[in-house]
Formats: C-alpha cells, structure tokens, sequence
C-alpha cells in the first residue's frame, strides 16, 4: 500500500485529493489545524507548516496544497524521507510579477522564489518534485474570487463591473486540480518541471461573471458602468468596509487577458480538465 503526506488536506484542493488517493488505495497521513477523526485508510495529524505531532519516518509522496512558500520553508528542514513531491503554486507567479501594487509584487516573488527552492532542496535529496500552478480556482464555496461575486450579488441582488471587463479568464475546478496532483505524481516526466493549470474554457472576465450570477436563484442584475463611475461607485463601497482588498491593479487586470497553456500537462500526465458550467452549490460556503 502506498502512503501519502498532504498538507492542506481540509483546505478546497486537498478534501478532494483525499478523496482521490482513498480511491486508488493509499494510506493518507492529511494535515489539519484543528483535530480531525480519522476513517479508514486516513490518519488526521493535528498540526501546521510551523510544527505537526505524529509524523511517520518516510512516505511515498508528499502533496502541499497549502501556501507554497511556507511548505519550501518547512520542507527545508523537514526529516521525513520522500521519493516524490507534488505542491501547488499559483499561476499569480506570472500575473503580478509586473503588477504595479508592491504587495502584489511580493506574492510573485515568494511564489517563484519557494518554487526554486523547492526544487533545489527537491534535487539535494533525490527527490522529484513537480509544481502545478492552478488561475482562478472554484468548485467548493471556499474560493475567493468566484464565491465571493456571487455571494456579494445575493445579498446586493446585483453585481457591479466596469465596462469592456472582457479580459479572458480560464476558472480551473478543484476536481480537476485534485486529479491533476494524483495522476502527477506517477508521472516520472514531470520530475522538476512546473505546469500552468487552467480550466477547460476561455471566457470573457464579464461572461464568466454572468454565468455565476445566471446559476443562482433569483439570478443577480449585472451592471456595466464606464470606468470612473465604476471607481466612485467603488471607492463608496470600501468607503464602508466592501471589497476593501479590490485594488486598482486588480480592477484593471479586468480588461487583461490571463491564458495559460494546458497542453505540456496534457501530453505529460493527461490533464483533460472540464468547461465552465457552473451550479448554485459550487458558491455556498462552507468551512
């Protein structure tokens, strides 16, 4: 039986993926900050990045889908004996290297900086180690981008864009991520290489909005206004503690196109992820 060490084991990305290796037989060893009961095949330990109780000596493959750059940080000092490494980034390593908000900027840098560290540590120990770098992530409620449009358009009854938000988007599922890992880590070729995963369509930023809002019930009013309404009307929103974290650089990658090429995770371990047909559940939080 193969075992398996995954941080980020209750996060949106990791709840599948256990799934996904309880189906094909591994014994799991999943991480969790807050005390779990274990089931069949599946072991919770009670921990964090910062210190986790009861880890075995050596598994066959670690998977973080955690922060990356505080999984290299413990990684680095980390005992446990491994042959393969799965650990997910985020395609943000290109979107914001050239951001013109600093904080932006200090995302890409740690992302790309924990994935070259990770690689190297990787390589010291002859381990192979594979990174996927997922764009805009939904599918279980706990996303921040797509579940919160649509949970601010239910309260609001109506959502707000700025005119021509035609940037093309690519949202990824978490199944499809979680496939994705599982059929990585058997695939020898991908030992030290990085892999963009985008979904299964390319969509205008303002048509993928509107598919979240037509799958709910009632169905939220999109609203179009020209850009210098759509800062006032912005700047009175955060004015009164909304989308305070909605900064000019991420207003403007609206109009920006955001493609990702899926065929090197295609032809290297059968990436086939689905279209963008979303559902009312893929919103609804939960924790």
């Amino acid at each position: 039986m193969k075992t398996a060490l995954v941080f980020g084991a209750s996060g949106q990305i990791g709840l599948p993926l256990l799934e996904r290796l309880g189906d094909a037989g591994w014994r799991v060893y999943a991480v969790s900050r807050q005390p779990r009961s274990d089931s069949p095949g599946r072991h919770w330990l009670h921990g964090d990045f910062a210190g986790v109780h009861g880890l075995p000596a050596a598994v066959d493959a670690i998977f973080s889908c955690g922060p990356l750059d505080l999984f290299a940080r413990w990684h680095a000092t980390a005992m446990i004996r491994t042959a393969r490494i799965v650990a997910f980034g985020s395609t943000s390593a290109v979107t914001k290297h050239a951001s013109d908000d600093d904080d932006e900027r200090g995302i890409a840098r740690r992302l790309l900086g924990a994935e070259a560290a990770l690689f190297a540590q990787a390589e010291q120990r002859g381990a192979g180690a594979t990174m996927l770098r997922p764009t805009l992530v939904y599918g279980a409620g706990r996303d921040a981008t797509l579940t919160r449009i649509a949970g601010m358009a239910q309260r609001w009854g109506r959502f707000v864009l700025p005119r021509r938000s035609d940037g093309l988007r690519q949202p990824v599922h978490v199944q499809d991520l979680a496939d994705a890992a599982f059929a990585a880590s058997a695939a020898p070729v991908t030992h030290g290489r990085s892999y963009d995963l985008p979904g299964g369509e390319t969509l205008a930023y303002r048509d993928m909005v509107k598919r979240v809002l037509a799958c709910l019930d009632p169905p939220p009013a999109l609203l179009e206004l020209p850009m210098p309404l759509f800062r006032l009307a912005l700047d009175a929103a955060q004015a009164r503690g909304i989308a305070t974290d909605l900064s000019d650089a991420a207003v403007a990658r609206m109009r920006e196109d955001m493609l990702f090429d899926s065929a090197p995770a295609q032809r290297d371990f059968g990436y086939a992820p689905r279209r963008f047909n979303p559902d009312p559940r893929m919103f609804a939080a939960r924790g």
